[in-house]
């Protein structure tokens, strides 16, 4: 490829090159190639087995997915995508590119994430339409050393030397603080191409937002939230701290969200969710009330893992119902003040766990189930949803897996294949998470009861 030569002979400082696929859990696995063998990889892809887009979250096959014996563990031949190879800014002489996997015929594995997605968004350029896509991941910097019970805590102040144990919402000396890492992630943001605005300092101690600028390609939106993840933590790892995207990593204090902002242009570049007011268009409507509609039978995808669902608490900032709302922050959608022509949906249900493939594919299929079949989202909530009447989320990792496998909606728009590994994989975490004795049971029953 004449581009992956311009590249290296470009950066003559790159002597390895980072391969990677995103799994069913949003984890980053590949290879790191040497500079002298990069060549084959674009001519004729990397082979990798089909099973590594069926691992638990501690990277052990899932045998009930389908995708070890019933394949012969064979591989699949994986390709580089789109405009993702770059240099890595934080690491000396390395390069790294996004892959995604295909069969021998050239046809997407139908277990990728990234295919996944892109079947998602076919159905939407046959009606001539396109979505404009936008996230906002939230993670706390940790210090690199645990506590002296080896839990987790916030990072050591640069300038104070004191470690940070207060939220400092939007706090502008809190960010100029922390202003070596927070400064550099943007930078290296840029380098890769991710289109990433500044950090801004959210409720937690530690804990920050960065936002993705809009783009017209949610395959493309959806490459930059992992590549961000990525960033985020390398940048961290350099200035000797660490950065988690865990949905709750500390009880009491806020969860990390993944809010996601989107619209739909139609042929003529017209955001069709406008209308003659703020209060959008009927196809606005339609498409909350097929994302509301799907929410419920999503939230394995929203949600998916054990600690994903501390997250959903009253007040937590986090929503807890199948809610919509005009500018109303404790609904599960939100449809931001804003000019008519920006007028849009916000997704607010995600915890940055969540694999942003698989979020935006289920948030645009119930869109658009929601508007070609004309669903109605009901009146929109005001003031304080958590106090309302409406309908809860699953509150727990099973009660979601179970809606999951049952949806007739999720074997329509992910299919019925995908629907069974996505399935196993969480069954075989959430039982793994059942089968061990937490260090708070022992201290409440061992020695009175």
């Amino acid at each position: 490829m004449e581009d992956q030569q311009a590249f290296f002979e470009e950066n003559t400082q790159a002597q390895a090159l980072e391969a990677f696929i995103v799994d069913v859990n949003g984890v980053l696995r590949g290879k790191k190639i040497p500079r002298e063998n990069c060549g084959k990889l674009f001519k004729s892809g990397l082979r990798m087995p089909f099973s590594a887009y069926a691992l638990d979250i501690f990277g052990e096959d899932v045998l009930s997915a389908g995708l070890v014996a019933e394949t012969g563990d064979g591989d699949g031949i994986c390709q580089p995508a789109n405009d993702t190879l770059r240099m890595v800014p934080w690491q000396d002489g390395t390069a790294q590119v996004l892959l995604s996997m295909y069969d021998e015929n050239g046809k997407g594995f139908f277990a990728d994430p990234r295919h996944v997605l892109q079947n998602v968004l076919n159905l939407y350029a046959k009606k001539g339409w396109k979505p404009v896509v936008a996230a906002e991941l939230e993670f706390y910097l940790l210090d690199s050393k645990p506590d002296e019970k080896g839990r987790p805590q916030p990072p050591v102040n640069p300038r104070t030397g004191k470690r940070s144990a207060d939220s400092h919402l939007f706090s502008l000396s809190e960010m100029q603080d922390f202003s070596a890492v927070l400064d550099e992630i943007p930078h290296a943001c840029a380098l890769q191409g991710i289109p990433a605005d500044t950090a801004i300092s959210e409720n937690g101690p530690g804990q920050y937002e960065i936002n993705l600028f809009h783009v017209p390609d949610a395959l493309a939106a959806a490459d930059h939230a992992v590549l961000m993840k990525r960033a985020i933590r390398g940048v961290a790892r350099k200035h000797g701290m660490d950065a988690t995207f865990m949905a709750k990593p500390f009880a009491g204090l806020s969860g990390n969200g993944l809010h996601v902002h989107f619209s739909i242009l139609d042929k003529s570049g017209m955001n069709i969710f406008t209308g003659r007011d703020k209060k959008g268009s009927p196809l606005l409507r339609h498409a909350i009330g097929g994302v509301l509609k799907s929410m419920e039978d999503c939230t394995a995808i929203f949600a998916p893992n054990f600690n994903s669902y501390r997250r959903f608490a009253p007040g937590s900032h986090a929503p807890t119902t199948v809610s919509w709302g005009y500018d109303n922050r404790s609904a599960a959608i939100r449809v931001p003040d804003s000019d008519r022509d920006a007028t849009r949906i916000e997704h607010r249900v995600a915890g940055a766990d969540a694999n942003p493939y698989l979020l935006l594919a289920a948030m645009l299929a119930g869109a658009y189930d929601g508007m070609v079949g004309k669903k109605d989202p009901g009146k929109p909530f005001t003031g304080n949803v958590y106090k309302s009447n409406a309908r809860h989320l699953p509150r727990e990792w099973g009660a979601a897996l179970d809606r999951f496998e049952k949806s007739a909606f999720v074997a329509k728009y992910f299919g019925k294949r995908y629907q069974k590994v996505y399935a196993a994989c969480k069954r075989q975490e959430l039982e793994i998470m059942q089968g061990q004795v937490s260090s708070i049971e022992y201290d409440a029953y061992m020695r009175d009861i």
